[in-house]
């Protein structure tokens, strides 16, 4: 669940589109090519509310004063492909795989609420991007890794909560970050079902939505704030009901190939728009620490596609390696112990350095939802 950030924080990370039609132009759409999608502080205009099945790509261009987001959501708001940090006067595109059925696209400016919504109809039918064997063993490789941080998620989350309900303040800081690492890294999966994300993580804005405060960063405010967990236990309890609700739903999705490389870019954003600037452990200041495992995630994505990559675009494979690797050498600068530094404790050419590093990867991650929607 975002909050919105000024644009001067916002990571550049999209590439600027040049051509995108508008909303009274249907031409590229028609022939089978990107939809345009033109976005305000109040409007979203889709160029085209009926496609057909299989890939379609998204090109949203944003006209507004605000950062904002774009989705396709399945009913019950289950996140079929999202675009975040879409700063004003960029563009970024969405390749997403659908099947036939009625969906809905919303444009979220500002990164809060429930969007801008308008109605989607898929019809007709394709062959799924899995019916490539590579693609195939890809989603089955990164379901693997899915349910390896699942398992973990849930044993650290139970001893977070354990150690909250015992009234362990120390303890339950110290397994506060460690119960969160496991989260981080499988983020975008976890954003698939509806409200389950912004009741597990949700920061204190979700208010203003009309939702209740609580999940992980509640817990969090209560320790690093108030120094207590005398009110904690009913939210601990909730927390990790919600964690095994959601353990349940990650480990029996079947994902798209696009979900993995959309997901990889998605973690980035993740750092954009919220490690980077402190704001999204703003009590504890542990933010380094879901940098590095939203870095992993993204990491394991990519690895999970690598043999498909190294056959579509062996050069592109190359320059990930070398930004990961720059991306890990810049933030070991700021490891402490067994863990990581405080954001508060870095200075401002630190964030500046972890910036520029995240945005040189950035780049070459947008372009592989392309690469693998490409027919083999």
């Amino acid at each position: 669940m975002r909050h919105p950030l000024p644009a001067s924080l916002v990571l550049a990370t999209a590439v600027v589109l040049a051509g995108c039609g508008s909303s009274g132009d249907d031409s590229t759409a028609a022939a089978g090519g990107p939809i345009a999608v033109k976005a305000t502080d109040t409007t979203c205009e889709v160029a085209r509310t009926q496609v057909d099945a299989g890939t379609s790509v998204f090109t949203i261009t944003n006209g507004g004063q605000k950062v904002t987001e774009f989705y396709v959501y399945a009913p019950g708001d289950r996140v079929m492909g999202e675009v975040e940090n879409i700063a004003p006067g960029l563009a970024r595109d969405l390749h997403v795989e659908l099947p036939a059925g009625s969906y809905e696209t919303a444009c979220k400016p500002g990164m809060i609420g429930k969007g801008i919504r308008g109605q989607l109809t898929v019809s007709g039918s394709a062959a799924p991007l899995t019916d490539d064997a590579a693609l195939l063993a890809a989603t089955d490789s990164y379901s693997r890794y899915v349910k390896s941080q699942t398992a973990a998620l849930e044993v650290k989350t139970a001893e977070f909560v354990k150690a909250v309900k015992d009234g362990d303040i120390a303890k339950a800081k110290q397994l506060f970050p460690i119960a969160r690492t496991y989260w981080e890294r499988i983020e975008p999966v976890a954003e698939i079902f509806g409200d389950l994300d912004p009741r597990i993580d949700g920061r204190e804005e979700v208010t203003e939505e009309g939702m209740t405060f609580g999940g992980f960063h509640r817990i969090e405010k209560d320790l690093w704030i108030d120094n207590s967990a005398a009110k904690s236990g009913p939210v601990a309890d909730q927390l990790l009901a919600d964690v095994k609700e959601i353990v349940q739903k990650a480990n029996a999705e079947k994902l798209s190939p696009l979900q993995l490389a959309n997901g990889a870019k998605a973690l980035l954003d993740e750092v954009a728009s919220g490690k980077i600037t402190g704001e999204e452990d703003r009590y504890s200041h542990t933010d380094l620490w879901d940098f590095n495992a939203n870095i992993d995630g993204s990491k394991a994505a990519i690895a999970s596609l690598r043999p498909v990559l190294e056959e579509r675009d062996a050069e592109l494979v190359k320059t990930l390696d070398a930004e990961f690797a720059n991306v890990d050498a810049t933030l070991g600068k700021h490891r402490s112990g067994d863990g990581w530094k405080l954001h508060n404790e870095l200075s401002q050419a630190d964030l500046k350095e972890l910036t520029d590093a995240i945005n040189a990867l950035a780049e070459p991650i947008s372009r592989v939802a392309a690469v693998v929607a490409e027919k083999s």
